[in-house]
């Protein structure tokens, strides 16, 4: 197959796959409410645009505050565990913990001990997303090679510049590793505890308009909001990918350049 229609293949199977199910839809005469096609949740959607993005930028304020907090808190408690033998003993089981723990049975906890609702949600979203960047900045501060380390200690370098000249580059895509698969968690852990809070009372976000659209047996709404969320998601991982390329890249060429110096 010509290399240039491969591009668009992606794009004519979605079409096709949204073609059919309208079709299928529409001649098995299934209803709305139980299984809307394309067209339905497309009207949904323009039916309700403001409420629908403006529950959208709700879910995203809390998913990128809630990334920013874990990929602050992994690398520092990353550092802190490399740093230190006691320090590892003691974060490590707790970082699994939280790791293990579903987020769907302490959520209501976290939201009453917390009290503020924004701070409930980016509390939960966060331990969702804090682990693959704890664990991979770890692995990436242990990645150094050996033979680099001693050339570090031979001559005479302190442990600042080691951290800073060979431990945290070694570590820096591990990080971005871990930090585009923080965020998917981040949304995903936002939008549970929304559940949580939504069936508490407290509207704010995707998913209570989920739960609203529910209740009212409104499921072409609720097909919207769910494409909302899924376009978010790959967003956010192509956007996380787009900086990990680009930083990744740039680090490339200064090595490079650094090399060709003489």
């Amino acid at each position: 197959m010509n290399p240039k229609w491969m591009r668009f293949a992606p794009s004519l199977f979605g079409l096709l796959s949204l073609a059919a199910w309208e079709a299928a839809v529409r001649l098995a005469g299934v209803p709305v409410y139980v299984l809307p096609g394309p067209l339905a949740i497309i009207a949904a959607f323009f039916a309700d645009p403001v409420g629908l993005l403006g529950s959208l930028a709700s879910t995203l304020i809390v998913t990128v505050t809630a990334l920013m907090t874990s990929a602050t808190l992994g690398v520092a408690l990353a550092l802190a565990m490399s740093a230190s033998r006691l320090a590892r003993a003691a974060i490590l089981p707790w970082a699994v913990v939280l790791q293990v723990t579903p987020i769907v049975a302490i959520a209501p906890l976290v939201i009453i001990w917390v009290g503020d609702p924004f701070t409930s949600l980016v509390v939960c979203a966060t331990i969702v997303a804090f682990f693959p960047v704890f664990a991979n900045t770890a692995a990436g501060l242990a990645s150094a090679p050996a033979e680099l380390n001693d050339l570090f200690r031979l001559y005479g370098a302190s442990r600042r510049d080691t951290l800073f000249l060979l431990r945290l580059p070694a570590a820096l895509p591990y990080f971005l590793a871990g930090l585009r698969i923080s965020g998917g968690l981040a949304l995903v852990g936002a939008v549970v505890a929304e559940f949580v809070a939504g069936s508490g009372g407290f509207a704010s976000g995707l998913a209570y308009r989920i739960l609203e659209s529910g209740y009212r047996l409104q499921v072409a709404r609720m097909f919207a909001a769910l494409v909302l969320l899924s376009l978010t998601g790959i967003a956010i991982n192509v956007g996380l990918g787009a900086l990990d390329e680009a930083l990744l890249r740039r680090r490339g060429e200064t090595h490079n350049t650094r090399e060709s110096v003489p």
